[in-house]
């Protein structure tokens, strides 16, 4: 690494280990019923939306796009809300909806136009292997897998998000979300012992450190390669600010997060640990992060940051909870940062305590600069939130 790299990581792993401080002082912990009132509120805006799902065989996405496709990115995110409430509430009406929107996706284990399938298919098929043992599952997700490295690209090293668009003029398009992919793969090797689906996660995961990241451990959304070569030709933006220089997305800074923290805890390779810690320094410190710990859609948006993404906030949450029993230093200020956010999520200004409607979160932004899904409900919002505070419950005791 280049001596100054190595500086800025120490400055950043400096901040890491002070700054939490002042956010999360007067942070009261989540008590046991509030937890058990937003897992009921859920469960009744998962059923709200059922009959929608089973008469047309569409899943939720969002308050603007309505309900979607099983090929939608975010079709997963329905049955693995419902795996969610199913395992905090061990009710089995809540299996069986969990089962039938889980076998809705099924086709999708051969789905490959882009990079999705790892959303679809672990969130729901895998949230449910992980709670049933149910074989048939499993024997999905390895199909799955197989489908999902065939856009692996063994020049580039890495997985093509999406397919190659002559008007953004993207060769081998790679985004931050697809870090969330290599999770399933991860696990493919660990069930049938073909550590082809590890390299597959490794190499591609180095190849998003080298490349997708600035010196201050801020990334672009979009990073397109050359696929004659595997050199990067440039950094670029989909979604957060549309200046690929200084964009620092708030919900693909939470990706990155989330994604090396679980191959760390896969791998245990210390480099992706102390990615994980740095990129944790830079959301934790950030000018622009609110006090409320629930970020704007954009961390260096051009001008004065209007819109927050619940989403990201909920999604970091998750990450950081991970991170907090992995970190050897920074556990409890990872843990109680996390519980900052969860605080300010559960309360009635991101909170739907209505009971009408399918979302359980306000104020999640979807794509800001696109004007697309703009300060509203988000399926992937509440999915997250839902296994940031599983995490969080499991938790409380050993960092309370």
């Amino acid at each position: 690494m280049k001596k100054k790299h190595l500086i800025i990581a120490a400055i950043f792993a400096l901040l890491a280990s002070n700054v939490p401080k002042k956010l999360y002082a007067q942070t009261k912990p989540l008590s046991n019923q509030k937890i058990s009132y937003i897992f009921s509120l859920e469960k009744k805006y998962l059923e709200n939306a059922w009959d929608s799902v089973r008469i047309t065989g569409k899943l939720p996405r969002s308050t603007q796009r309505g309900y979607k496709p099983i090929t939608d990115w975010t079709a997963g995110f329905y049955p693995g809300s419902l795996w969610f409430v199913y395992e905090f509430t061990k009710d089995k009406s809540v299996l069986k909806k969990a089962q039938y929107a889980t076998a809705l996706l099924e086709a999708d284990k051969d789905f490959s136009n882009d990079h999705d399938i790892g959303f679809l298919m672990y969130c729901s098929y895998g949230n449910g292997y992980r709670l049933t043992k149910d074989a048939s599952y499993k024997d999905i997700l390895i199909h799955s897998s197989k489908t999902a490295i065939t856009r692996y690209h063994p020049k580039v090293k890495a997985i093509m998000s999406w397919n190659p668009n002559p008007e953004r003029d993207w060769k081998f398009p790679v985004i931050i979300d697809n870090m969330m992919n290599l999770e399933m793969l991860l696990e493919t090797t660990q069930w049938t012992g073909d550590s082809t689906y590890y390299h597959v996660a490794v190499n591609h995961a180095n190849t998003t450190l080298k490349n997708q990241y600035r010196d201050d451990f801020s990334c672009s959304h979009v990073v397109d390669y050359d696929p004659q070569t595997g050199e990067m030709r440039k950094r670029d933006w989909n979604n957060g600010n549309n200046d690929p220089k200084t964009a620092a997305w708030s919900r693909g800074q939470s990706w990155g997060l989330y994604g090396f923290t679980f191959m760390y805890r896969y791998t245990r390779n210390e480099k992706y640990l102390h990615h994980a810690e740095n990129i944790a320094a830079y959301v934790l410190n950030h000018p622009n992060m609110p006090k409320d710990m629930v970020p704007y859609w954009d961390y260096n948006a051009p001008n004065t940051p209007t819109m927050r993404d619940a989403s990201a906030a909920a999604l970091l949450a998750s990450g950081l909870l991970e991170l907090s029993t992995l970190s050897n230093k920074n556990g409890l200020k990872y843990f109680k940062s996390a519980e900052r956010i969860l605080v300010s999520l559960s309360s009635p200004a991101y909170l739907n305590t209505t009971g009408k409607g399918i979302f359980l979160l306000k104020h999640a932004t979807g794509n800001f600069v696109q004007k697309s899904e703009l300060d509203a409900g988000l399926m992937y919002a509440d999915y997250y939130f839902l296994e940031a505070l599983l995490r969080y419950q499991q938790l409380k005791q050993k960092f309370n």
